[in-house]
């Protein structure tokens, strides 16, 4: 007897809006993704690398970054929703509810809310609305993010063409703050940097001066530790070039890391307002990033304030800081244009 029992993943005919995917596997969040973390992006934020700073703040027990999860989250809705992708092209709306510490176990849901056929019939957008949720049946994170999908057939027909409509940026007073976080007596000295909300100005760019060179052993590594099964980041045959595409979940924690210096009282990812990934990266690319200060919040917590943060990351160092050229498309070398939210010291 015989039958199929391996996953082909879902190609774009298969999705319907309204669909509800229900992901496997959960998975339970350890120190030891705390340390790997580590080991792959060079991040020194001080709450997540030291538990009693944490707790200064009043973040006990410790958490993780909170891109672990959203990593953790992501990798979950990779199986079925871009196994079969040609590219992830952007997310929105997405917010942290709750810090996630080691101990928590996320699963994930998704609802497709998007459709829309490529004029060249050969791939098509799907547009997803995903929720991760933790052992208690708490949202931990949830965002939208679409993603161009092979078609299984050129001939198959195109289905209704659906946009859903997401919001530019979360609006500073939806964002979440952690219960109990209190910067009232924030220690700059062992954060590292004496900046702080007031010192930020709307319009100020940060060059973030550091730059880190892509390996395809680290990347593959890292996207393995989300249980992302994407082919195109493991197989030499899945592109017809040749070549492994980096997990864009990859650039943009390495840009994170990297915005440590100029930015490290940006403690916490409130929320990621819109993100896309421009241009494709690969191994022996050398990564650099800049932010961009785009607007200032008050947060009703003691000492906390928020910061609306453009984050660009380049395939070699641009001294220029330059998004965008004369024709208003992306300048040459930027890979990366994500727009977040980060809680900082008043």
């Amino acid at each position: 007897m015989s039958g199929m029992k391996t996953n082909a993943g879902n190609f774009f005919e298969d999705f319907t809006v309204g669909q509800v995917i229900e992901h496997a596997t959960p998975r339970t969040i350890t120190e030891g993704d705390r340390a790997l973390y580590g080991a792959i992006y060079p991040t020194r934020f001080a709450v997540p690398s030291s538990a009693e700073f944490a707790a200064s703040v009043g973040l006990a027990p410790h958490p993780v970054e909170e891109l672990v999860g959203f990593h953790v989250a992501f990798g979950k809705t990779v199986p079925d929703v871009s196994l079969n992708a040609v590219a992830n092209l952007g997310y929105a709306e997405c917010r942290f509810h709750l810090p996630v510490v080691p101990g928590d176990t996320l699963s994930t849901r998704s609802e497709v809310i998007g459709l829309k056929e490529n004029s060249h019939g050969r791939t098509g957008v799907v547009w997803v609305r995903s929720t991760a949720t933790n052992q208690r049946g708490e949202v931990a994170v949830d965002w939208a993010r679409w993603v161009m999908v092979h078609k299984r057939s050129e001939s198959s027909p195109a289905p209704e063409t659906v946009v859903p409509t997401l919001a530019d940026a979360v609006a500073a007073a939806d964002l979440v703050v952690p219960a109990g976080l209190d910067f009232s007596s924030y220690d700059t000295a062992a954060s590292g940097s004496p900046h702080t909300f007031d010192d930020y100005e709307v319009g100020e760019r940060i060059d973030h001066v550091d730059g880190v060179t892509l390996t395809d052993a680290e990347h593959m590594m890292a996207t393995r530790l989300w249980q992302n099964t994407a082919k195109v980041h493991f197989s030499t045959e899945a592109r017809p070039d040749g070549r492994r595409l980096v997990y864009g979940g990859h650039v943009i924690s390495l840009a994170r890391a990297l915005s440590f210096n100029g930015l490290a009282n940006a403690q916490l990812v409130a929320a990621i307002n819109a993100g896309a990934h421009v241009a494709p990266a690969f191994a022996g690319d050398t990564v650099y990033a800049w932010s961009e200060v785009l607007d200032r919040a008050q947060v009703d917590a003691p000492g906390v304030g928020a910061l609306r943060l453009r984050l660009v990351a380049t395939a070699g160092r641009d001294e220029s800081m330059t998004l965008r050229g004369d024709d208003q498309k992306y300048a040459p070398g930027v890979l990366l244009d994500l727009d977040y939210w980060a809680f900082v010291p008043r």
